[in-house]
């Protein structure tokens, strides 16, 4: 008996898909196919311990490192970045498992996997004094490298960031953990499966752009993806939360209030751990304050970086 309650309705969903006839293997997608809609300039690739990944570095002045979430990519920083690169060097990248970057062969996939690679990547291209921002899976990278290396982090950025252990798994996880039943995750990915979690991570649906919802299905649709988020989700989830307190940088900590994901009460968690923490909560806001209210977001941080 499956006890969560959102699986149930999601196993129910591709179920009713299969008896209309709608339900069709779904076919992978090319690195050519994607790359002339997704890596076009000033996208670039670098191998990093045989892994081929996909970055942007674009802009001049202070450099600003964006890390993306689970299921998510570089181009989920798009709004922030076009103002960004006015004042400051934005490098982004596609974290192994996601985007283009695409699944590790060696299935690395680990919160310390991730804060090596990003240490790898910072040094291969020369940067080691910069501002450090992420969101969701990659906030949990941002402190935890932070935590690592906190006197190369002038200021710290926590968009909903994970960490704290959950009080239950996403169903979308507990998904693609259930033998056999995660293979319709591997093989079946109607385009409205991607939009029922966007909808989820949103607040406001209407702010949904049809573009956005493309850009997800078509990334998870790479080769290799839809495996790595199942391999992803058999990896044993360790508390680093005790290695909040060593961070001293300066941290902002800005939680959608409304975030169906990882619960706005977190915040105060992060806040109470970390000695040098700011909390700010935008109203009407989900898990993506970056993509759901570009303009409010980056506001509410640029106040933060510059003062």
């Amino acid at each position: 008996m499956i006890k969560n309650k959102k699986l149930r309705i999601l196993i129910y969903f591709f179920v009713a898909l299969y008896v209309l006839g709608k339900l069709n293997v779904t076919a992978d997608k090319s690195m050519s196919e994607l790359a002339l809609i997704y890596a076009q300039a000033p996208s670039k690739f670098t191998e990093i311990e045989g892994i081929n990944i996909h970055y942007r570095d674009e802009g001049e002045g202070d450099v600003i490192v964006l890390v993306h979430g689970t299921g998510s990519s570089l181009h989920t920083w798009d709004d922030w970045t076009k103002d960004l690169i006015k004042t400051h060097r934005v490098i982004r990248l596609d974290l192994p498992a996601y985007g283009l970057t695409g699944a590790d062969p060696k299935k690395r996939y680990s919160s310390m996997d991730y804060v090596n690679l990003l240490d790898t990547f910072l040094i291969q291209l020369g940067v080691n004094d910069f501002y450090l921002g992420g969101n969701s899976l990659g906030g949990l990278i941002s402190w935890l490298y932070t935590s690592y290396h906190d006197e190369k982090v002038k200021k710290l950025i926590l968009l909903d960031p994970s960490g704290f252990p959950f009080r239950s798994t996403p169903f979308v996880i507990q998904f693609a953990k259930t033998p056999v039943l995660n293979q319709l995750l591997r093989y079946f990915t109607p385009k409205s499966f991607i939009e029922k979690n966007l909808k989820e991570v949103y607040y406001d649906d209407s702010l949904i752009r049809q573009e956005t919802i493309d850009r997800y299905h078509n990334l998870t649709l790479f080769e290799g993806n839809r495996q790595a988020f199942i391999d992803r989700a058999y990896i044993e989830r360790e508390d680093y939360t005790d290695r909040l307190e060593i961070i001293q940088t300066e941290t902002l900590v800005l939680w959608g209030e409304n975030d169906a994901w990882i619960p706005v009460d977190d915040a105060a968690k992060f806040q109470s751990a970390l000695s040098n923490s700011t909390v700010k909560i935008m109203p009407k806001t989900g898990h993506v304050p970056m993509e759901e209210r570009p303009e409010e977001s980056l506001s509410i941080v640029m106040d933060f970086i510059l003062n």
